[in-house]
């Protein structure tokens, strides 16, 4: 596939549709699937770490989560394509498993928690980088996804607020983890040259002086000396 962008968003709108099957097959054939999610705590709540995500409880709750998904998994397949499969798994794992670890004791299900994981990560990634296109992707999640930050607070009592909370901080912990990884904003010649001279800092290069007989086979001494200069203002 060609086209960049087609290409970073076929990969949510899979993951969307293979949301909207699995719970499509529940409604037709009448089955809750409420016991797959997050039971914290609780031996049986462990596979819910990862199946949870695939579960919602309502049209309207998977409405919710799949329009965000689509708008949030383009954007960060298209502009962290490296990165984006390590990103979107993990915070699905460390999400459910800190769900598992502090959330309430009920069912925690669907794809919110993933949801605020990619809307954090996009969001401090770009601030983090300093990447000019990044940080503005960073306002325009702003822009359109600001008000999920209340969604972090324990508001509505059938609403997981701490897999919200917890998406939330996986966002921002791998946007700090990979800063190093994936885009990077372009380095000013001057800012290349300070980085250069702060690694030489200090350094010296010393071979040893002639002394005695040259049967000693030693070699003649050499002494270098780095000092830092001042960038270009």
């Amino acid at each position: 596939m060609k086209n960049p962008f087609l290409k970073a968003f076929r990969y949510p709108l899979v993951f969307v549709l293979v949301l909207i099957g699995i719970h499509s097959f529940g409604v037709i054939y009448d089955i809750k699937l409420n016991h797959l999610g997050v039971y914290p705590r609780e031996v049986e709540g462990v596979f819910g770490i990862i199946s949870s995500v695939f579960v919602h409880g309502s049209w309207e709750h998977l409405f919710n989560n799949s329009i965000p998904l689509l708008v949030l998994g383009t954007a960060l397949f298209y502009f962290y394509p490296s990165l984006a499969n390590k990103i979107t798994f993990y915070s699905v794992l460390y999400t459910g498993i800190l769900l598992w670890l502090g959330g309430r004791p009920s069912f925690h299900i669907g794809a919110s928690g993933l949801v605020y994981a990619l809307a954090s990560f996009l969001f401090f990634s770009g601030f983090i980088r300093k990447h000019k296109n990044l940080m503005a992707l960073s306002m325009c999640v702003v822009f359109l996804y600001g008000g999920l930050v209340w969604g972090i607070f324990p508001n509505q009592e059938r609403i997981s607020w701490e897999g919200h909370l917890f998406g939330a901080i996986n966002g921002l912990f791998w946007a700090m983890y990979y800063r190093e990884e994936g885009p990077q904003r372009k380095k000013y010649s001057w800012e290349l040259e300070e980085e250069l001279l702060q690694s030489l800092e200090g350094l010296e290069v010393i071979y040893q002086e002639i002394h005695g007989n040259e049967a000693e086979d030693e070699q003649p001494s050499i002494r270098y000396e780095y000092k830092k200069r001042k960038a270009p203002s």
